[in-house]
């Protein structure tokens, strides 16, 4: 309430504000539940679509259909009665702004004060703007006009209600909220003024079925909108006031006007009575009349149409319908053709006894006119059955052989589905001899299933003969489909007899291709075997040390050269033999792969290896041209070599022999012996080079990997060890010849002693290689007078050994071992 306070400041009209009492002040806090809200709406928006309904529209949202104004000024013109400005057309925010303004000045402009109220709240749906606004206008144009014994609007209209519901004992309207509660007063001011339309002796202590009651007798015989909820009223403490006033305002204008007008009519129903009775009667008559007469206007050609429908199932709704006219159509038409003749006869009486002249029907609808007509019925409805069996017993036949038609059609249709694209298919060309004989085998089967198909052709094209003859309504299709049948019949059978012929020829060609690819798979394999084997010669490695071994292999190679002509040509044999099975497939179209069964060699295969050979023919010829070379130069290598090794080996040799010989020589000095292995080791040292440049030439042997040399049996390992034994052996030999003379000098041995040492070396180094083993060196002690027995003798020995050996033995008696 506070908010409605808030949007409408109403002057009545008589100089005093309608301000909130105490009790309204009461409402302000039920006010911030939105209850009040939805009662408003519902309340006010059933109140404008009562007035809307006179200019054919209404509203569904207030808050929405009223923001464009239109509407708005529209339920001011139906209420006030009068002309508002013409309204703006436009869809903008302006327009908009522009008609709720001209509604706003329309209601300023009667009276009412509006404060707080602006078009740009319409505009933008504020709804308690909007519910504030249209209880202003009910206010004016309700509520303000009710007048009882000098009071009005509010006041005046609680004193109207409590008027009419004293009579009743359990009815007290204090006010427009809580009074109306229970329903009670409601009934009490239908029953009041329409006491036919309820019992109120009958109403129980249901407030929600005593409203619901009121409301629903009020919409449907007074013509008031059901504007109220009633479960809102029950369940609300405090029903909205607003709505209750709106709703029990419209029973007051009801009321008032229905007893104006009852006492007006009371007056015309007691002149006009009898006549009106009177005047009822011939109108339904004329109607009754009219409507059978049409009726039978309607049936009559329907019956009498002897066309026959062209499908059993139309026949059979012939049928149907005119069973249906038997059973339900004509008996009430029979009681209605009887009743109209009661009902004339009636009138007259009741005209003759008014002294009222007698009643004639218009032309064409008298009672005779009437009993002609039903008789033409009857006479039509003669043999219509019996018509429509013997077309369903003819149809039947029809179906049944148009059903028998269709189903063999379908069968065929089925069977030869795809048939013809089986037919013109080539898979020939792509098949192998295997797969041409086993699709020869799959065409013979078909050929007889073929033949087995063609009597249910001719039955099918006898059926078709026979709908023609019995006139079937659909032949033209049957006509068609057997044609198109017959047609691919014809067509299935040219396309069969080319396969068969297309199948057969290429069968022979592949049996001569397969013939050309057994002879190739015979000849390409040794061919092949022996390319790979030339190939495995030709790149084979060869090891060889002499020119003899390579003039061999030469040999060898010529021979194998004169064999390629007779292989190239069996190569081109090969080769046409395969060129000649491409021709097959390309002058005949077959486009299988050329793929030989009997072999896994191909033609490119044989022309890379062949290919292959010619290429490392000349390559065979260069290696062994270079290999010939190259075992000249190492000939020549060895030859060097050997010419040297042969000078080196017996020279070292016979340097040995002389070293050995100057170093057992019995004649001279010691000095002299120095002087000549002096002279001996000058030689040895001028003589290096030679060993030097042997070593190079040993040095080339090795990197031309060179492994046996036949012209000398001195190996470089040879060399080196006996050049490195004489430089050893001149070394020692000097070295020994040097101790000897230290010795000599230092113990004070004559020359002869000397000698004599040395004699007894030679005479007991019997093998005269300069060295003595155990057995000569004990017979050599002995015959030095040493006596080798007991254990003390050979400590002695031992000692008198290693003193000789520091002084005379280690270098005149050199020990084996």
């Amino acid at each position: 309430m506070d908010q409605l306070e808030n949007t409408s400041h109403y002057d009545n009209g008589y100089g005093q504000d309608e301000y909130m009492t105490q009790e309204d002040e009461w409402d302000r806090d039920l006010l911030l539940d939105p209850a009040w809200e939805k009662q408003q709406r519902k309340t006010f928006t059933a109140w404008c679509n009562s007035h809307l309904r006179k200019a054919g529209t209404q509203i569904e949202n207030i808050e929405e259909d009223f923001r464009n104004g239109l509407k708005l000024m529209l339920l001011l013109e139906v209420i006030s009665g009068e002309r508002l400005p013409k309204p703006d057309r436009g869809k903008m925010r302006f327009h908009k702004i522009a008609n709720v303004n001209k509604a706003l000045e329309f209601i300023t402009s009667k009276g009412v004060k509006l404060v707080s109220i602006g078009a740009e709240e319409i505009v933008d749906g504020n709804v308690k703007m909007t519910l504030g606004m249209i209880w202003t206008i009910i206010l004016r144009f309700a509520i303000q006009d009710i007048s009882v014994e000098e009071t009005s609007a509010k006041e005046g209209l609680l004193l109207w209600c409590q008027r009419k519901t004293a009579p009743y004992r359990n009815v007290n309207v204090q006010n427009f909220h809580v009074s109306w509660r229970d329903g009670l007063a409601f009934c009490a001011l239908i029953h009041r003024h329409r006491p036919e339309l309820l019992d109120v002796h009958q109403l129980k202590d249901d407030h929600l079925g005593n409203l619901n009651l009121a409301f629903d007798i009020a919409e449907k015989y007074l013509d008031i909108p059901k504007m109220l909820d009633a479960e809102d009223i029950v369940n609300t403490p405090k029903p909205d006031e607003r709505a209750i006033m709106t709703y029990v305002s419209c029973f007051y204008h009801a009321f008032a006007g229905a007893e104006q007008a009852e006492t007006a009519a009371n007056r015309i129903c007691k002149v006009l009575g009898v006549n009106q009775e009177n005047e009822k009667l011939m109108e339904d008559y004329e109607r009754l009349a009219s409507e059978l007469l049409e009726w039978i206007r309607r049936t009559t050609p329907w019956l009498e149409n002897r066309v026959p429908e062209k499908t059993m199932s139309e026949m059979r709704k012939k049928l149907e319908d005119f069973r249906d006219y038997r059973r339900l159509h004509k008996p009430p038409k029979v009681q209605e053709k009887c009743q109209l003749e009661i009902s004339f006869n009636t009138l007259q009486t009741k005209l003759r006894i008014s002294n009222r002249p007698s009643f004639m029907p218009s032309e064409g609808k008298m009672v005779s006119d009437i009993a002609s007509a039903w008789q033409g019925l009857e006479q039509a409805e003669k043999g219509y059955e019996e018509w429509l069996l013997t077309e369903i017993r003819r149809l039947e036949r029809l179906d049944h052989l148009a059903e028998k038609f269709r189903q063999k059609a379908t069968t065929h249709e089925t069977w030869a589905s795809g048939k013809e694209q089986i037919l013109s298919q080539k898979d020939y060309d792509s098949a192998s001899l295997s797969e041409i004989r086993a699709l020869l085998r799959k065409h013979e089967a078909f050929e007889s299933d073929l033949a087995a198909h063609q009597d249910r052709v001719e039955q099918i094209a006898a059926i078709a003969q026979e709908l023609n003859e019995l006139d079937y309504h659909d032949v033209a299709a049957v006509n068609q489909r057997c044609q198109s049948i017959c047609d691919l019949w014809d067509h299935l059978g040219t396309l069969t007899q080319k396969r068969r012929e297309a199948l057969e020829r290429t069968e022979k060609l592949l049996e001569t291709v397969d013939q050309l690819f057994l002879e190739f798979a015979k000849r390409s394999a040794p061919f092949n075997n022996w390319m790979e084997g030339a190939m495995e010669d030709l790149q084979d490695m060869f090891i060889v040390h002499t020119i003899e071994e390579v003039q061999s292999l030469t040999a060898a190679h010529e021979q194998f050269k004169a064999t390629l002509p007779e292989a190239d040509s069996e190569r081109q044999a090969i080769l046409g033999i395969q060129n000649e099975v491409q021709k097959i497939y390309q002058n005949y179209g077959i486009r299988g792969n050329v793929t030989n069964p009997y072999s896994t060699i191909s033609t490119e295969e044989i022309v890379v290896k062949w290919d292959k050979v010619k290429t490392l023919v000349p390559q065979r010829d260069g290696a062994l041209q270079e290999e010939l070379a190259r075992q000249h130069a190492n000939e020549r290598l060895r030859r060097q070599f050997a010419a040297q090794a042969n000078l080196i080996g017996p020279w070292i040799q016979t340097r040995m022999e002389e070293i050995a010989r100057c170093a057992l020589e019995m004649g001279g000095t010691l000095e002299d012996q120095m002087t000549q292995l002096k002279q001996y080791e000058h030689v040895i040292i001028a003589y290096k080079p030679n060993v030097d440049k042997l070593e190079g030439d040993h040095q080339l042997i090795q990197e031309s990997l060179i492994f046996d040399n036949k012209h000398t049996n001195y190996t470089m390992e040879h060399i080196r060890v006996g050049w490195e034994l004489l430089l050893t052996t001149i070394a020692r030999t000097i070295n020994e010849i040097e101790t000897q003379i230290l010795i000599r000098d230092a113990k004070g041995i004559s020359q002869e002693q000397m000698h004599e040492f040395r004699s007894s070396f030679k005479h007991f180094d019997r093998k005269k290689n300069g060295v003595m083993d155990t057995d000569d060196f004990r017979a050599c002690l002995i015959s030095m007078g040493y006596d080798l027995v007991g254990a003390a003798l050979q400590m002695q020995i031992f000692y008198d050994l290693v003193f000789l050996s520091e002084n005379m033995l280690t270098v005149i008696f050199p020990l084996s071992g």
